[in-house]
Parts: structure tokens; sequence; C-alpha cells
């Protein structure tokens, strides 16, 4: 999870190895200056840096100042950032008045970053963010645990969307090239320290000062021991709560109105057993509704029926059932109101909660399969409707969920899945969907090919 970026295009010829701007903000260079580190604060609307200075915690208070040792940097055991062990997060809320959605995957592979001559290898993180129910940035982010326990952040590689198209990469940073890595946690957080997550001034730079520890949060599914509370100051001057908590990495950012918070983690929620037999007749329902793509206020009704009945029978994540009743609400008056747009809107934001309950009980892969499914069912109503901002959203969130999958299929079976794909992009870069519609069915077979 990360906040929305400023726009970086008027920055980018700074130097960018510099770790820290000099000067007193707006002051005669002859003068004598009070101080000598000013970060300055950079306008939200134009990215143009400003003559104001952030206000810089004082130095004597931060924890990142060291230089980190990484012996065996992949594994990180850091319980408020435990990136190397959590398979994946998904969290829910609200931003810019739309429902938001973030899913943060740990993907197999790793990467090896060039450090001052150090080589160091780091794990990596898929974040995929979705603006109702569609994407709107990806990102690959690359953490590393130092000897003494402390996470550091080796940058991240962002692609941000319009209408299912890049329009920018503007948040993009790779320690070494255009800054030094930073530290995303400390390996002992204590009340009053200070870190720098980012430290690319007037690039992408953020300042956290720890305002609480051992605290005890209301999780997914019970309370969770242990989190921490800092503020954290952003480069335009904001300041922004959050909330780390063990078994998750960053647990809530925002408050009421902008709020982003977990919805549930994977292994950290996990509880391996049977689906419940209320929760499967949910699904089935879902995807009559979803494969319809504007269903009757019958399809919308049994979907209801058996959200209440299973929400009933099993203990749901609080978030999870608000997210839900908001999406079956709005789709209701979707389908009332006989708006296409808005019922495809709804049932795919339906849809992607069912999956995320089955995350309870179901092996992640077993999941990531099932969303490559929805993804598919979308892409053939997107083909339909003729809307190729759509299709090339969907695709994109097709090879984002396929990147997460390809490791757990067999090497046949995912050639046959990669074909299609390569196929599917090329209808997306043309925007030709009559030919997305025609491959739509041909990926859905190779899917179901997949699974047998």
């Amino acid at each position: 999870m990360r906040n929305r970026k400023l726009n970086l295009a008027a920055a980018v010829g700074v130097a960018l190895t510099a770790t820290l701007a000099t000067g007193a903000c707006g002051a005669d260079a002859s003068e004598p200056k009070a101080r000598t580190d000013c970060v300055r604060v950079v306008d939200e609307d134009t990215g143009e840096p400003t003559d104001e200075c952030l206000p810089l915690a004082p130095e004597k208070d931060r924890v990142d100042t060291a230089e980190p040792v990484f012996t065996r940097p992949t594994s990180i055991t850091n319980p408020l950032h435990p990136s190397s062990e959590v398979k994946q997060v998904i969290y829910g809320g609200q931003v810019d008045d739309k429902p938001f959605r973030t899913e943060f995957t740990l993907l197999p592979d790793t990467k090896t970053i060039t450090m001052n001559g150090e080589k160091v290898k780091v794990r990596t993180l898929q974040y995929m963010a979705l603006s109702d129910g569609r994407i709107v940035e990806l990102a690959h982010d690359w953490f590393a645990q130092a000897d003494d326990g402390s996470v550091w952040y080796f940058g991240e590689d962002v692609f941000n969307y319009e209408d299912g198209v890049v329009a920018d990469t503007e948040g993009t940073w790779l320690a070494g090239k255009t800054g030094p890595p930073a530290m995303i946690m400390p390996a002992d957080p204590k009340v009053g320290d200070v870190y720098r997550p980012e430290n690319v001034p007037e690039v992408v730079f953020e300042e956290v000062t720890v305002k609480a520890v051992n605290q005890t949060v209301k999780g997914p599914y019970g309370p969770v021991k242990g989190a921490i509370t800092v503020a954290e100051l952003h480069m335009d001057g904001s300041r922004e709560e959050k909330v780390f908590a063990p078994g998750y990495g960053e647990f809530s950012t925002g408050k009421e109105g902008e709020l982003e918070a977990v919805s549930l983690a994977v292994p950290t929620d996990a509880k391996p057993g049977p689906v419940p037999e209320k929760l499967t007749a949910l699904s089935t329902a879902v995807r009559d509704a979803h494969s319809d793509g504007a269903p009757d206020p019958a399809a919308a009704e049994n979907v209801r029926a058996a959200w209440d009945a299973y929400r009933t029978s099993d203990r749901v994540p609080d978030l999870l059932t608000q997210q839900m009743n908001r999406d079956l609400d709005a789709l209701a008056e979707a389908v009332k109101a006989r708006d296409a747009e808005l019922v495809h809107g709804a049932v795919l934001r339906v849809a992607q909660n069912d999956l995320d309950l089955h995350l309870h009980y179901e092996p992640l892969a077993k999941v990531e399969s099932d969303r490559m499914d929805l993804w598919a069912r979308q892409l053939k109503l997107d083909a339909e409707a003729d809307d190729a901002g759509a299709v090339a959203g969907t695709v994109t969130s097709l090879e984002l969920t396929w990147d997460r999958v390809r490791h757990n299929t067999a090497p046949d079976k995912a050639k046959q899945i990669e074909d299609r794909l390569r196929e599917l992009r090329g209808a997306a870069d043309r925007k030709d969907t009559a030919a997305a519609a025609e491959s739509a069915p041909r990926l859905m077979a190779a899917l179901a090919q997949a699974k047998t």
C-alpha cells in the first residue's frame, strides 16, 4: 500500500543520488544558515519544489543512519514487516470516494541489486491496486533484512494506469541508481524513533516517527498484539497515520473517509479445512451473476440471500462484511436502474470479495487460480460491451495474476495459457474488442484444462 503519487515530472532533473538537499530554504547564500539540511516541500499539483523546508525531526532521533549489513537479506523475519513470510495481504477501503482494493503478494522470484559495489539479493512483492474493481497501479517492491533485524526498502518499479493503459511511471526508484536504500522498519521500534522509508528528496521522500508501541488492534479474526502506530511526513508536507501489526506488516493507513485497512492475510488468517457449504453456495450464486454480466433482479437477490445465509453461519471479518454489503447494495441499485456499466462494476467487486473469503480456508494457489477465472469472465463481458479501456485493464489484471500463478502450473498447460494471454495482449493493444471477444473463450478453456 502506498500513497497516491505527486506529479514528479518536474523533479526528474534533480541530483538523484543525493540523500539530502542542503541550504536554508529561501535564505541568501551569503548569510549564516541556521541549518544545513533542507528537504524541500514539493507542490502536490505541479510537482515543483518550493522554497519551504519540510519540518523534519531532529537528526539525533533517526535510527537509520548506520550502514546496514546484509548477510541473509532474503530471510525477512521482522514481525512488523514479515515480507518473506506473508504470502498475500488483501486491503480494502475507500479512496477518492470510490471502493479501493489492494492485493500485496510475495512473488517467488528474487532480484539482485548492486549498491556501492555490493550485490544484495532482495525479495519481490507485487502491489496491485484497484479502484472500483479496476486496476489503477502496479508496483514491484524490493525488500531485504539487515543483520540487525531491520528491514530496508530497495525501490519500486511503478506503473500508474488510466482507463486500463499505463499513464506514467511516477514514483519509480531503485537503490544504487536513484538513491540509497531506506529503512522501512526498525528491528525493535521505540516511541520517538525516526526513520525514512524513502530518502531521495524531491523524487521520493517519507519520514516516519514512531508514536506508540505494544498496542493491541482488532484483526480480521481477533485481537492482534504488538502493533505500532507511526506518523508519516510526506513530500508535500502532509502527514498520515499508519498502523503496523505482527503477521501483517502495514495494517491500516489514513482515517475514516480515506481509510485503507487489512481485510485478511495469508498465512496469518488461514484456517485450512473444508469450505463451508454456505460459502460454496454463495460462490455459485456470485459466479452465475457475474457470468451473466447484466443479472436480472432475481440473480442479484439470489446473491444477497446466499450472502445473508453465509455471514450468519460463519465468522467473517468486519471489513469484508462492510465491503460485501456496500457492493451488494450498489449491485441492487444498478440492476434496478438498468445501468449496465454500474452493474458490471458492482458484480465484479462482489466476485472479488467472495474469493477473498476463500483465503481463510483454501490454499492461496487455488484462490489465485479462481481469480484467473474471474478475470477471464470479466474479459468476456468487457469485450462484449465493446469497452476497449476495460479490456486493456482486464488483460493487465490477468497478466499480473498469472505472474502469481504460473509457478504452480504444469509447463505444458502454462504454455497454452501464455499463448492465449499474448493473443489477448495484442488485441488489447490494438483496441480490437472483437478479437478479444473471440479469444476470451479460448483462454477460459485453457484455464479449465490447467485444473484437470
